[in-house]
């Protein structure tokens, strides 16, 4: 992996800690609130929000699981998944309650707490963790650029989406997004971990 993106895994961990430190300050909620009024309904972005459901993220996860140790026998990558995936969702879950920050106010509002999202930041884990995966077994590497720049479009909708449905503030993506990117680079490390041995 090169170096700038784990420097950018440290970058993406501070703005988390940022914003857990702010999200209740004055400049924030304004911040929160110009971002809701501009994409709140919009239903071409709200319609991505069903790529960051538990149900497809846990059927996606077992397939790609399954593969990896069926016909890849890949047992390492299997762990790597379940850390990614698994745990960085208990992760988001821990999260949670420790700021235990209210939904934005909405009819029909979730009960859970609001920061920091768990779509954006599982989208972020499972989606980068997939292509990850496809492009270390794509034999013409000309197609990691398109790979990633497909990833990415879809992490960005969903997290929008959550915002469009006022089901979250704009800061609690941005911090699920921010922790979802340090958690995978740490994975990554881990993972790659194994050819510093070999």
């Amino acid at each position: 992996m090169k170096k700038g993106f784990s420097v950018l895994a440290v970058v993406t961990f501070i703005i988390f800690i940022i914003i857990a430190l702010s999200f209740d300050t004055p400049d924030v909620e304004a911040f929160d609130l110009r971002l809701s009024s501009l994409l709140f309904g919009n239903s071409f972005i709200i319609l991505f929000h069903n790529l960051g459901e538990t149900k497809f993220i846990i059927a996606a996860t077992v397939i790609m699981l399954l593969y990896l140790a069926i016909f890849k026998k890949d047992f390492r990558g299997v762990l790597f998944v379940l850390l990614t995936v698994g745990v960085g969702n208990g992760l988001n879950q821990l999260l949670k309650h420790i700021f235990a920050r209210p939904r934005p106010e909405l009819e029909d509002q979730l009960v859970s707490f609001s920061f920091p999202s768990g779509h954006a930041q599982i989208s972020v884990m499972f989606f980068l963790t997939l292509a990850y995966l496809i492009t270390k077994w794509l034999k013409n590497k000309k197609w990691n650029f398109v790979t990633y720049g497909v990833i990415l479009v879809l992490i960005l909708l969903v997290g929008l989406s959550r915002i469009a449905e006022g089901r979250h503030y704009a800061t609690d993506v941005i911090a699920g997004w921010s922790i979802g990117y340090t958690w995978y680079i740490v994975c990554v490390l881990w993972y790659e971990s194994k050819k510093k041995h070999k």
